[in-house]
């Protein structure tokens, strides 16, 4: 009878295996076939660690931008590519890796959740900062790319957008640029209530990119809407958690006269990225849900609304419109000085000088 290899445990599910399955193990062998190590041998060392610098994310992110916008000019005539089996694949794989990951961040935050409670788990290193919780945000196993660096891998979305030919729209690709500058800032912060933002971001992966690979099959989803309600719950409870740990934070830390929960782990510069990020995310969601799910408003919309209303299609402009643009405004300048206006649209006498006029309110 062949003996059971060390890294299969199951049984019975219990607090620290609730899956019945201990996930870990199985990884950590996994991690060791490619890497040569075990996973628990995994450190993330600034400086040292790949993706660790921000040269090296400067560096990608440019040239994540100077791939798409130039890719999407080199398809301006040219046919849009058919990708759909590609596609499928992609999704599927984000899917996939998205579910393995949100099962596995589960197994190490129940038993610390259980025992500890909430805010031991968001505040303290020993809770939401563990070793396994930092190999499981960042390491790279060679086939198992995990949550940083699966965001690199996610910026495909935006190629496969230019080599089809779809519009590029402000909040995909300001969205995808922004979430691995993020996911970099948390990781160098030590932010340990990183674990609420990853944890909710994977469950919507898992619906989202499922939605994509039943779509490329060409199957119709009714529920396509809901997708977009539950990115906006998640932004709201990842705010929720993010700004009480900065404020328990900035309070215990200057301000100890206010009320406070105490000290929260992470850095300054990691709460200020994550709150500007994060609040930014839920704006944009919230004003593509209203310009895409709800009536068209009024003539007689606010200025708030309409913005809201018009960032969903607005698509950032290619070289050509900027270039339109620009020129246009050139030509209106020049029009306006030949029909005797001045830079401020006050008349010009004959001599060349401005007479001042009163302008009319809106």
């Amino acid at each position: 009878m062949s003996k059971q290899p060390e890294w299969l445990v199951y049984g019975t599910p219990t607090l620290d295996r609730p899956f019945g399955v201990a996930l870990w193990p199985i990884f950590s062998e996994a991690f060791k076939q490619v890497k040569g190590y075990a996973a628990e041998d995994f450190r993330f060392v600034p400086g040292q660690t790949p993706m660790s610098t921000m040269k090296e994310t400067a560096i990608a992110l440019v040239s994540y931008y100077l791939i798409v916008f130039g890719g999407r000019e080199l398809m301006r005539d040219r046919q849009p590519m058919k990708l759909n089996g590609l596609f499928k694949i992609h999704n599927f794989y984000l899917t996939a890796i998205s579910g393995i990951l949100l099962l596995l961040f589960l197994e190490q935050l129940i038993p610390t959740l259980a025992r500890h409670g909430v805010f031991y788990t968001i505040c303290d290193v020993n809770g939401g900062w563990t070793d396994p919780l930092v190999t499981l945000y960042y390491a790279n196993t060679g086939w198992l790319q995990l949550n940083y660096l699966t965001k690199y891998l996610e910026l495909i979305d935006t190629v496969f957008l230019f080599l089809k030919k779809k519009p590029l729209t402000f909040l995909h690709t300001y969205h995808h640029g922004a979430t691995a500058l993020l996911c970099f800032t948390q990781l160098l912060g030590h932010t340990s209530v990183s674990w609420v933002v990853i944890t909710l971001n994977l469950m919507v992966h898992v619906v989202m990119y499922w939605y994509y690979f039943q779509s490329a099959r060409g199957i119709r989803i009714w529920w396509k809407k809901y997708i977009t309600m539950l990115q906006i719950l998640q932004f709201v409870i990842d705010l929720g958690f993010v700004y009480f740990a900065s404020y328990t934070y900035f309070t215990s830390t200057y301000f100890p006269w206010l009320p406070t929960a105490g000290n929260c782990a992470g850095e300054e510069f990691a709460a200020f990225s994550g709150v500007g990020i994060l609040t930014s995310y839920l704006v944009l969601f919230i004003g593509f849900y209203i310009s895409t799910y709800k009536k068209p408003v009024r003539k007689g919309r606010g200025r708030a609304t309409s913005a809201l209303v018009e960032m969903k299609d607005e698509q950032v402009p290619s070289v050509k419109e900027v270039k339109r643009r620009f020129s246009g405004g050139a030509q209106s300048f020049a029009s306006a000085k030949e029909n005797g206006f001045g830079v401020n649209g006050s008349a010009t006498t004959p001599g060349g000088s401005q007479r001042v006029t009163r302008s009319r309110k809106a």
